[in-house]
């Protein structure tokens, strides 16, 4: 415990190192822990040492096979490597970037035309993904416009459904207090009309003074002045005689005796106009007078026989 205690404080001090270690709780747990911690970093720490140590050990190895490659070349093109001018070095150096970019074996134009054919594909191949990819964009673009648009519409929808639950909660509520009202004003009409009932009860009401009796009886006679109206209708012409035989034939000797009476003043005035007749002249009379049909009042029969009568004795006048 106490050698890992130092292990692990040592571990600490190398991985903070001017910097102040921070507290911790020491215990077997975070010991154990820290102590798995410091040993799982020194191996890292000595794997990547290993790995250092072999990359400088390639480069020093490409370094003197470069440097080989370079010279036999030289020799192959009858070249010094003090003898290339500047912008020819950099032709090469260029040439050997285009050939490390290109991923190609060597320089050689038959290498270099599949490569760059092989690039502009890729870059053809890549303009067309750039265009679907835009119109991908396009439509994504409409569709989250739409999207937007249809959120707006839902937000608006959700907040009048919101304000329509509201209203209705209220109004439900409202009704309820009035069924609340309603339930204790029916029992207590109940309550009342039970009170009323003991007392009717009581006092031994017969039940044809109900009300329910009373609306069957006006019922009843509704119904009836609905089948009498037909009869009153038959009986119209009868209502001006008398109720009585004895009265009717009492007015009907009263009814001889005015007829009779008119008849007897005819009779007096056409023996005036007779005599008015005798004294004045028949010309003279007839040109004042007309008898035609209805004058004076009198009935037609009538005025028909008088004048007959009156014509005969004016002829018997005119024979003397």
């Amino acid at each position: 415990m106490c050698e890992k205690s130092k292990i692990v404080s040592q571990w600490l001090k190398k991985v903070f190192g001017q910097q102040p270690v921070p507290e911790f709780e020491v215990n077997t747990r975070t010991v154990e822990i820290l102590y798995e911690l410091a040993e799982s970093s020194e191996m890292r720490c000595r794997e990547a040492e290993m790995l250092i140590e072999d990359h400088k050990q390639k480069t020093e190895e490409y370094s003197s096979d470069g440097a080989h490659l370079q010279e036999v070349l030289l020799q192959a093109v009858g070249l010094q490597a003090g003898g290339l001018s500047k912008p020819t070095v950099d032709l090469l150096s260029a040439l050997e970037e285009a050939a490390e970019v290109l991923k190609i074996r060597d320089t050689s134009l038959g290498s270099y035309m599949p490569a760059i054919s092989k690039l502009t594909d890729d870059v053809l191949e890549a303009e067309k993904t750039d265009r679907r990819l835009q119109r991908e964009l396009s439509a994504v673009r409409k569709k989250m416009t739409a999207t937007v648009v249809l959120r707006k519409k839902l937000q608006d929808d959700l907040m009048k459904l919101t304000h329509m639950q509201q209203v209705e909660a209220a109004t439900a509520e409202e009704r309820l207090l009035n069924m609340d009202f309603m339930k204790n004003k029916s029992r207590d009409l109940t309550y009342r009309n039970k009170l009323a009932q003991e007392k009717l009860d009581s006092r031994q009401m017969e039940d044809s003074l109900t009300h329910q009796a009373i609306l069957q009886l006006s019922e009843r006679i509704a119904a009836l002045k609905e089948e009498t109206l037909p009869l009153k209708k038959k009986l119209e012409p009868y209502n001006d005689l008398s109720p009585s035989p004895a009265l009717a034939r009492v007015k009907i000797e009263e009814a001889k005796r005015e007829l009779v009476i008119l008849f007897i003043n005819l009779v007096l005035f056409w023996h005036l106009l007779l005599l008015l007749f005798i004294f004045v002249g028949y010309s003279n009379f007839s040109e004042r007078f007309s008898f035609s049909q209805g004058c004076l009042g009198c009935p037609a029969g009538a005025e028909s026989g008088l004048h007959e009568q009156f014509i005969s004795i004016i002829n018997k006048k005119k024979s003397i």
